[in-house]
């Protein structure tokens, strides 16, 4: 055959290939066609994502479509989508701060108060822009999926690529709060809603190129924190129960305002761990969870006591070095969704790993900067990856938790497959095998089950079990019981009650029965009570027993006239 380099210069010159050349029997390739076969060579994720999506759409866009996505790129350009829960203060603005920052983000801010989100925007000189208010109550179901269809229609068919879930609530009081769909508050606002919003968005965020769901978790849902109360889920008994009023904990026990908080966090974290082992590698999204430290100047305080807001900043800066500040805090959300290491999957993040270190004078003279798990300071490559504790990656708790929580807030989530081929012409063998497939399993299930006679298998031995040797291993187990039967004696607990058909199976052998000498005597001078009429199917088997207690045991066949004879 002809050089390939020959055969495009032939082309190239508009020579015309003679038949039976190799240029006649391989036209070159046409430019579209080129194209496509690079795309197919090019297996990177960017060329997975395109083929898992192409289609009659793909090839041909609906005039809507084209219009929307113009409409996006003259809104968006090239930004990605982010969202954040919790925007209007602390952590979470600081955050939106950091993402508008760096000019590669339109952010959407997900707040309960719209007045106090665009005052903060203006105050921090938020890029009109690039941010966009969006108002959710998270103490109700219907508020959050109202907030996703508003999210949709503002996203113009863009997809999402960050969801943070930030927001959070502390209810100290003795009595609970409840929110409108009669849940406790905090457990509603920090994970419930949070739990149902994940399931709305991600369908749409598995079409991002690199999609990012960070659940804010807490120390304080580790087993390692011994400050009472400790967050513990129990047997999951209030939640089971739909964690409604009067049930206020998910353990089902009595309200514990701080305890609450901790359960929120530690199902959160939970809540990460799940949706990486079903979804990570089917839809590419990377989900994590994160301790940003102790914000313990945060407005999630305010419901506190004056001296609680107090002391607490000054506790957590000068003694246990857990202290961190608003701006930091959110510098470290604003990592965990920015910065490419954080593109990792199932994992817990936190800053400053290593023993802490520099309390006393020392931690005065640098203003609370006490080095260590948690605590201030450390900067950006402080980031690390950090255990989970048994607590945290309970399985069992895990899975109870993801049921129950999808059956309260009604969150509907897609099907947990690990990742196909998305070739189109695999997919056309695909189906065909399968088809084949199902045709040939109609085929085989068609003439029934194997060794399908009536009586046979351990199902049938263990029926014939239960009616032929009611008297042998029955009576022991009458006996046991403390029965009526037992109570009437041996001879009545061997005999068949009157009430159970006597039925007789071919195929079993009844073993000779193993004892002393003297119960074999025994067991020969006892008459069976109330003897059957001849003929019967009762007499027939009482005559088998007395075979089987006198003899090596009963024949495999059973006799003919017993055989199919209708019970007594």
């Amino acid at each position: 055959p002809e050089p390939s380099a020959e055969l495009f210069a032939r082309h190239s010159a508009g020579q015309t290939p003679t038949p039976g050349s190799a240029a006649f029997l391989r036209p070159p390739l046409c430019t579209a066609m080129r194209r496509v076969l690079l795309l197919v060579l090019l297996a990177d994720a960017a060329a997975f994502k395109f083929l898992t999506d192409f289609g009659p759409a793909k090839l041909i866009p609906r005039p809507s479509a084209m219009l929307k996505r113009r409409r996006a790129t003259k809104k968006f350009g090239d930004k990605k989508l982010a969202v954040i829960t919790g925007a209007s203060s602390g952590a979470g603005l600081e955050a939106a701060a950091n993402l508008l920052r760096t000019g590669e983000y339109h952010v959407f801010g997900a707040v309960r108060d719209l007045d106090k989100m665009r005052d903060a925007a203006l105050d921090r000189d938020f890029p009109a822009d690039d941010f966009t208010p969006l108002q959710v109550e998270l103490d109700s179901f219907a508020s959050v999926r109202a907030f996703c269809k508003d999210l949709e229609r503002s996203k113009l068919n863009r997809p999402i690529d960050r969801l943070i879930c930030n927001a959070a609530v502390y209810q100290p009081g003795e009595a609970p709060a409840w929110s409108a769909d009669g849940h406790e508050m905090t457990l509603q606002v920090n994970y419930l809603s949070h739990f149902l919003m994940a399931s709305l968005l991600l369908p749409g965020m598995a079409k991002s190129a690199d999609p990012r769901v960070i659940l804010a978790g807490g120390a304080s849902a580790e087993e390692s924190v011994e400050v009472y109360p400790r967050a513990d889920l129990g047997a999951l008994q209030g939640l089971k129960l739909g964690a409604k009023n009067p049930i206020s904990m998910f353990d089902g026990y009595n309200f514990d305002g701080a305890k609450a908080y901790k359960d929120s966090k530690l199902c959160l974290m939970m809540t990460s761990n799940l949706l990486h082992d079903k979804y990570a590698k089917q839809t590419g999204i990377a989900f994590s969870s994160i301790y940003p430290g102790c914000i313990a100047e945060s407005p999630l305080f305010r419901e506190k006591r004056a001296w609680f807001r107090k002391y607490f900043p000054i506790f957590m800066k000068y003694i246990t070095g857990g202290f961190v500040g608003e701006e930091e805090a959110g510098m470290r959300l604003f990592q965990v969704a920015h910065d490419p290491r954080c593109s990792k999957s199932g994992v817990y993040w936190s800053w400053n790993g290593g023993p802490r270190e520099g309390r006393g004078e020392g931690a005065l003279e640098r203003d609370g900067q006490i080095l260590g798990g948690g605590g201030a300071g450390g900067g950006w490559d402080s980031i690390y990856e950090n255990d989970q504790s048994d607590k945290v990656l309970n399985k069992e708790t895990a899975a109870d938790l993801w049921k129950f929580s999808s059956l309260v807030t009604g969150a509907e989530w897609p099907a947990a497959n690990q990742p196909k081929s998305p070739c189109p012409t695999l997919k056309v063998v695909g189906a065909v095998a399968k088809a084949m497939n199902a045709q040939e399993e109609a085929r085989r299930k068609a003439a029934g089950h194997a060794g399908s006679m009536p009586g046979q298998g351990l199902a049938g031995m263990a029926e014939a079990d239960d009616t032929v040797g009611g008297g042998t291993a029955g009576a022991a187990g009458q006996a046991a019981s403390g029965g009526a039967e037992a109570a009437l004696g041996t001879n009545a607990a061997v005999s068949q009650p009157a009430s159970t058909p006597a039925r007789t199976r071919r195929g079993f052998r009844f073993w000779r029965r193993t004892g002393a000498p003297e119960e074999a005597e025994e067991a020969e001078e006892a008459p069976l009570a109330a003897p059957r009429p001849e003929g019967t199917a009762a007499a027939a088997v009482e005559a088998r027993l007395k075979q089987a207690l006198a003899g090596d045991g009963l024949p495999l066949e059973a006799p003919a006239a017993s055989r199919g004879t209708p019970a007594n």
